[in-house]
C-alpha cells in the first residue's frame, strides 16, 4: 500500500494504527526533505490542515464543562464586534459549520487575494466586520466554514485572557500527552523535525504553507500523539470521560434532517462500523485521523506530498484489519437498474439552477446514458432505479437524484441516504444562450471584500478582470447568469425596476451572493 511512498527521492509520510491499546503498527516512508534526504520517521512531526479544528472544538467543550460558556450562547456574546446578521448564530452553529458565515478562503480569493498570500487571524477579524449578509440562515444547512473555527479562537481567548496557541498546549496538548503537538501561528519558524512538504505526482515542487491562521488549522503533529488522541474516543482519560463523548454530539439541521459532523470530527460508517473522522490538507500537507471506537481500532496517517491520499491509504488499512472490503464499483455493478429507452431519458436533459446553493449543473444523454456534469471535467453516470429517479454512479448507493414537476416546472432534487439537500430547476430554453448585452460591461464594487471587478468583451469573449487575478474569461449560461473560473463561479446580473443592470452577486462555492454595485 505505501511502496509507491518509498521510492528513491521521493517525499511519503507517517503510519500509525493502534488496535485494543496497542501499538500495531509505525511506520514511516519517504523523505521529510529532497533538498536535504532526510527521511520520514515515525517521529516526523508533519502541519495536521483541518484535523486540527477537533481540538479546536475540544478547547470549546472544555470551557462549557467549567461553566464559562454554552454551546447554545449567541457569539455576539463574546464578539460584540461583529456584524448584525439579522439572525442569531450561536456557537453550537460554528462547531457543526451551519452557521452560514462565508468562508475564508473563498472571500479572500474573492477579495484578490492570491494562494500564495499570507493570511492569519487578523486579516479575517478586519474581512469579517465588513460581511453584511451569510450564506444561509443559521442551522439550515451544512457549509465548510474556517471561519467558525477561526472566530472561536476568539472566544476561548476573550474567555481566558490567554493567547490561543498557549492555552492550548498547557489545557489540551499537555494532559493529554501529546507532547510533539503544536499549534503554529508562523509559517515562516524553524521548527526541528518538521517534515517539508511537496505538490506534485513525480515532479516535486516545494509547497509553501502560507497561511498562518490557526484554529481551523496549522496544528503540527506526529501519528504517535495523534493516535494518543484518538484513543480517547474509546477508553477516555480520567476526567476526560463527558468531553470526548461531547465532541461526538450530531444535532440535526433547523427541519430535522440529520447532520453528520459533530464537534470538529465527522461521525459516519465505514464498513459497517461507527467511525469517527477528519481529513486536513495545507500546502501539499494532507492528513486522516480515524477513531473505530466499538472495534478498538485507531489510525492516523500523515503525508508531505499532495497525491499522499491519506483518506484512501487510512480505508485500505481498516479493511485488511477488519477483514471486510467496501467498493464504489462492485457497489454501482449492484444497482438495480430498470430499462428506460433512450427517449424516456432524453426528457430530463437540460440545464438545471439551483438558486439557493448557486449550483448549475448540465444533464445531457450520452452512449444510452444520462450524464451529471457538474464541468466539463466533471460528471457522473445516472443509472435508473426507477422511471424518474437515478443513483450516482461511483457515489456509493446512498446518491440520488430525482426528476419531477411542480409549480415551477420540471425540477431535479439531488439527495444523500434518501435526504433531499438541494432542488435544481429547469432553465427553460428560451432564456439559454442568448447574447452579451452592452448594458453588463463596466465596473462593479463591493463595500464586503473593498475591491473592483471590471466586465469587458475583447474579440467576443466576456472577461471580468482583477488587477490581481488577470482576465478571467465569463460564459453566458442563460439570461442574466455566467460562469467563471475561480475566484468567481457564478455571476447573476440584478436589475432595478427598470431594467437597468444595478449590479451582480458573485458566487463561488463557499462564499454566495457578495454584492458587486455597478459603478
Amino acid at each position: 500500500m505505501f511502496i509507491k511512498w518509498n521510492r528513491p527521492n521521493h517525499p511519503g509520510g507517517s503510519v500509525g494504527v493502534m488496535k485494543d491499546g496497542k501499538i500495531l503498527f509505525s511506520r514511516a516512508y519517504g523523505l521529510a526533505s529532497l533538498e536535504y534526504m532526510v527521511p520520514n520517521s515515525p517521529g516526523t512531526i508533519f502541519n495536521t490542515g483541518s484535523v486540527s479544528k477537533q481540538f479546536t472544538a475540544m478547547g470549546i467543550v472544555r470551557l462549557e464543562e467549567q461553566g464559562k460558556l454554552s454551546f447554545d450562547d449567541e457569539i455576539h456574546k463574546f464578539l460584540p464586534d461583529l456584524p448584525d446578521f439579522g439572525a442569531p448564530i450561536t456557537i453550537r452553529h460554528l462547531l457543526h459549520h451551519t452557521s452560514g458565515l462565508r468562508s475564508l478562503h473563498a472571500l479572500f480569493a474573492l477579495a484578490g487575494w492570491r494562494n500564495d498570500d499570507s493570511r492569519s487571524n487578523e486579516d479575517l477579524n478586519r474581512i469579517i466586520l465588513n460581511q453584511k449578509d451569510l450564506n444561509f440562515t443559521p442551522g439550515s444547512e451544512y457549509l465548510y466554514c474556517n471561519t467558525g473555527y477561526m472566530l472561536m479562537v476568539n472566544i476561548i481567548e476573550s474567555i481566558t485572557g490567554e493567547v490561543f496557541k498557549e492555552w492550548m498546549k498547557k489545557d489540551i496538548f499537555d494532559p493529554l500527552g501529546m507532547t510533539q503537538t503544536y499549534v503554529e501561528d508562523q509559517y515562516s519558524r524553524v521548527v526541528a523535525n518538521n517534515a517539508t512538504s511537496y505538490y506534485g505526482r513525480d515532479d516535486f515542487e516545494r509547497a509553501v504553507e502560507y497561511w498562518g491562521y490557526v484554529g481551523s488549522g496549522n496544528m503540527h503533529s506526529t501519528t504517535g500523539d495523534l493516535l494518543k488522541w484518538l484513543s480517547n474516543f474509546e477508553t477516555p482519560r480520567k476526567g476526560w470521560e463527558s468531553s470526548f463523548k461531547k465532541m461526538q454530539t450530531l444535532d440535526p439541521f433547523n427541519n430535522g434532517t440529520p447532520n453528520n459532523y459533530a464537534f470538529g470530527v465527522v461521525v459516519d460508517q465505514h464498513l459497517g462500523k461507527r467511525r469517527i473522522q477528519h481529513g486536513g490538507a495545507i500546502g501539499g500537507f494532507r492528513a486522516f485521523v480515524a477513531a473505530y471506537p466499538e472495534e478498538q481500532l485507531n489510525i492516523a496517517v500523515l503525508t508531505n506530498f499532495s497525491a499522499g491520499n491519506p483518506g484512501g491509504n487510512s480505508a485500505g488499512i481498516a479493511e485488511i484489519i477488519l477483514g471486510e472490503t467496501h467498493s464504489d464499483t462492485d457497489q454501482n455493478q449492484a444497482i438495480a437498474s430498470v430499462p428506460l429507452s433512450n427517449t424516456a431519458l432524453s426528457k430530463f436533459e437540460g440545464t438545471y439552477w439551483d438558486k439557493e446553493g448557486k449550483l448549475l449543473r448540465k444533464i445531457y444523454l450520452k452512449q444510452d446514458t444520462l450524464r451529471y456534469s457538474r464541468s466539463e471535467t466533471n460528471e457522473s453516470p445516472l443509472i435508473p432505479v426507477d422511471d424518474t429517479v437515478f443513483q450516482m454512479a461511483g457515489a456509493g448507493d446512498g446518491v440520488n437524484v430525482k426528476f419531477k414537476t411542480s409549480d415551477k416546472g420540471q425540477q431535479m432534487e439531488f439527495s444523500e441516504n434518501g435526504i433531499p439537500s438541494s432542488v435544481f430547476d429547469l432553465v427553460s430554453e428560451a432564456d439559454l444562450g442568448g447574447e452579451v448585452l452592452p448594458e453588463y460591461l463596466g465596473e462593479y464594487y463591493s463595500d464586503e471584500v473593498q475591491t473592483s471587478y471590471l466586465m469587458t468583451m475583447e474579440a467576443d469573449q466576456l472577461k471580468m478582470y482583477h488587477p490581481r487575478h488577470g482576465d478571467i474569461p465569463l460564459k453566458l449560461e442563460f439570461r442574466d447568469v455566467f460562469s467563471g473560473e475561480w475566484p468567481i463561479g457564478t455571476v447573476e446580473v440584478s436589475r432595478n425596476p427598470e431594467g437597468q443592470v444595478k449590479g451582480v452577486f458573485i458566487s463561488n462555492g463557499r462564499v454566495r451572493n457578495a454584492w458587486f454595485e455597478k459603478e
